[in-house]
């Protein structure tokens, strides 16, 4: 997997954080129709409005098939609130490839922070405020940002797990981006502005695939969802 230069936006990507390739077994799909893209795209505007939080079970596939093939698999809990213009979010990993692997990221005032508790160790990535209209991509996010951001091709809708969907590719306009990331494709609940599934294609053999489950929206999230205890112990680390 990818490391280095470009752990940032890969663990941004957690977020967007994000079911192998093969379809889901309730998938229907209908035939796309670029001429309903502005309609789409007000009708999220609409949802984005009135969206205060999300918060999901989610399971995140990093899949390598070259050089070689490799995969891995996190679970966790994630969420994402929004009050006026402020923005903050946070994923709980549970699990790597079922194994207990306990992480924390969290973006709140500009600042992108990983915790792991397995080494006490906190890295801040302190520029991340620049990737965030890419972190509320799908959970908030109106038409109006994911246009200003993204040329997007609509594929059409599919309905999953009995929730009719919008499947909508996504290529970044910004082309440090695009060095690291090809296109997304998202399905997206166009009534509550909020992803069912999300794939981020990296190129070279590198994807991320994320689903997310018990979707609550607009719910109370608890102030410690964002936050996480260290001790005297506690390295950090700026990036």
């Amino acid at each position: 997997m990818r490391s280095g230069s470009n752990l940032v936006v890969a663990a941004l990507w957690i977020f967007l954080a994000l079911v192998p390739f093969a379809s889901s077994p309730d998938v229907v799909a209908a035939a796309p129709d670029q001429r309903n893209l502005p309609a789409i795209l007000q009708q999220l505007n609409n949802a984005a409005a009135n969206f205060r939080s999300t918060s999901a079970n989610f399971e995140f596939d990093s899949i390598q098939t070259d050089p070689i093939p490799d995969t891995e698999k996190q679970t966790g809990t994630v969420d994402y609130e929004r009050k006026n213009n402020a923005f903050q979010m946070a994923a709980h990993i549970d699990a790597v490839n079922g194994k207990p692997a306990p992480k924390i990221y969290t973006y709140s005032k500009g600042v992108f922070q990983l915790y792991e508790t397995g080494i006490d160790q906190v890295t801040k990535f302190a520029k991340a405020s620049q990737f965030e209209s890419y972190i509320i991509l799908g959970f908030g996010a109106s038409g109006k940002d994911l246009a200003d951001k993204w040329d997007i091709t609509d594929l059409g809708s599919e309905t999953i797990g009995g929730t009719k969907t919008e499947k909508l590719e996504l290529i970044a306009k910004d082309p440090t981006v695009r060095k690291n990331l090809v296109k997304v494709t998202i399905w997206l609940d166009l009534t509550r502005a909020v992803s069912l599934k999300q794939v981020f294609d990296e190129g070279q053999g590198q994807s991320r695939v994320c689903t997310y489950s018990n979707i609550k929206v607009n719910q109370p999230i608890a102030a410690e969802e964002f936050n996480f205890k260290t001790d005297s112990k506690t390295q950090y680390v700026n990036r």
